[in-house]
């Protein structure tokens, strides 16, 4: 897994700032003012500080950017990053400043002045959050380039070592899922998969992995229907955090390690992505290292359904009928509308076994919902007003877009088949809803559900403010947030 940047707290030392290597990074505010580090700073590049707050380009300036001091004269660092951030900026524009730092010093290392700022642990979170590389399939020089400490020069260091400390779980999940949505299907496969989740038993999660012969025996036909024309077994790997009392919350993913449509075969072009199309399974995966890194006070269980979609001489054909381990017949028109079908067999396992709380699903289920939404804002589906507000505020505490979409029994009906008790999919109009309703007849009445569409936020081909082109992580620290909201307050 790729490594969280050595960062670390010191306490602010105005007198080695002159023979600080590499780069340093100072805070001004909106009206040019600076803290005693940025002061000294200032005095020892003969007030270079002073004239770049006063100056046009610097009023000019957005939460985010970075200005750059090459070589600075009186300091032995390379250069001064600076970057405008006042004493009442929002946590997202903290964040935003911290990941603009962090892709700002590049493979240097960098002496970040904080201060005393009220928003020190955002501007942290963001220098972690940014300073991620996928290069595992990289070789030689491009497979290990150097990525410098941080440290970060704060007033009182021991304050803010307990929030740092959970920033470093939360990012480390966030990493791994990056990891796991980022790596090639021929690395990734539904046994690598399994293993590395075994591995989270060295955090204290609990691990199980149920194999074919289980699955079988156990009746989820409609998830073993969609990993029959592939090698690669499937599977469903079963994770248990308990921190606290009660009922888990539970999450679940969607796990498709390749998905080319099976006998629905997708179009040649831009296949080579659905190497993400276990972006759920891989959310899951990160908040349940996040949580268990950070020792959560909550009974938390993460269950991810591993298959891989491939068309062969056993693969499901469009119009086979199959029943699901609620007992519901489904009617498989299109086989490349597989992931629901994942979903609804671990969905109701899970309501069986651990009779949760709540319950929150995440798959790269539709294009519909980017169609929809874009790549701004995950579509949010729930049965439970209450539950959904709880999510939806923890999303936008953590800056992460989430957009709450329409259910409803119009939608539904438009799943119906003539032959079997529903079909998978309800024709060209409102495709993400549609496969909702579909995975909301596998939630029981009772069970609180949220259903996230996050084939828009998974993965990106532009680079966004916290993270490089290609996965994200989105999810983990909105999910995060909702655990510590719902179950540790």
């Amino acid at each position: 897994m790729t490594d969280i940047i050595d960062l670390s707290l010191v306490e602010t030392d105005l007198d080695a700032l002159a023979d600080v290597t590499g780069k340093v990074a100072v805070l001004i505010t909106e009206e040019g003012g600076l803290d005693p580090a940025g002061r000294r700073v200032n005095r020892l590049t003969r007030g270079a500080l002073a004239r770049l707050g006063e100056s046009s380009g610097f009023s000019d300036m957005k939460t985010g950017t970075v200005k750059t001091l090459a070589l600075p004269a009186g300091l032995t660092a390379e250069e001064v990053l600076v970057a405008k951030l006042g004493k009442a900026a929002s946590i997202e524009d903290a964040r935003k400043v911290g990941a603009a730092l962090a892709k700002a010093k590049g493979k240097e290392a960098l002496t970040l002045c904080l201060g005393s700022h009220r928003r020190a642990a955002e501007v942290v979170e963001g220098v972690l959050l940014r300073d991620y590389a996928y290069r595992a399939q990289r070789t030689g020089d491009a497979a290990s380039v150097p990525r410098g400490a941080v440290q970060v020069m704060v007033t009182k260091p021991d304050a803010l070592d307990s929030a740092v400390a959970d920033l470093r779980a939360v990012a480390s999940g966030v990493f791994l899922t990056r990891d796991l949505i980022n790596a090639p299907a021929n690395v990734l496969t539904t046994e690598s998969f399994a293993e590395q989740m075994t591995a989270l038993g060295d955090l204290g999660v609990q691990v199980e992995v149920l194999e074919e012969a289980e699955l079988e025996r156990l009746g989820m036909r409609l998830l073993l229907s969609v990993g029959q024309g592939s090698e690669s077994p499937s599977k469903v790997v079963v994770m248990r955090w308990e921190g606290g009392e009660g009922a888990p919350l539970a999450l679940v993913g969607k796990g498709v390690v390749f998905d080319t449509g099976g006998i629905s075969l997708k179009p040649a072009g831009g296949m080579e992505d659905m190497t993400m199309d276990m972006g759920g399974a891989g959310v899951v995966a990160g908040v349940m290292h996040a949580i268990a890194a950070r020792k959560a006070k909550a009974n938390v269980v993460g269950l991810i359904g591993l298959v891989e979609n491939m068309p062969s001489g056993r693969a499901t054909r469009p119009g086979d009928v199959v029943a699901s381990m609620k007992g519901d017949t489904v009617e498989i028109i299109n086989t490349d509308a597989e992931g629901r079908l994942v979903l609804a067999d671990v969905l109701w396992y899970t309501q069986d076994r651990f009779e949760p709380r709540a319950i929150v699903d995440l798959a790269t289920l539709t294009g519909a919902i980017i169609v929809a939404l874009g790549h701004e804002n995950a579509g949010v589906f729930s049965n439970d007003d209450a539950f959904v507000d709880t999510f939806l505020s923890a999303a936008r505490a953590e800056g992460e877009g989430a957009w709450r979409m329409p259910l409803g029994p119009g939608y539904a009906k438009l799943l119906d088949s003539r032959v079997a008790d529903v079909a998978n999919v309800g024709g060209r109009w409102g495709g993400s809803v549609t496969a909702a309703e579909f995975l909301h007849r596998f939630i029981k009445d009772e069970t609180p559900w949220i259903h996230l569409d996050i084939a828009g936020t998974a993965s990106t081909k532009s680079e966004t403010a916290f993270a490089p082109k290609g996965a994200t992580g989105w999810g983990v620290r909105s999910l995060d947030r909702l655990i510590r909201d719902m179950l540790e307050t």
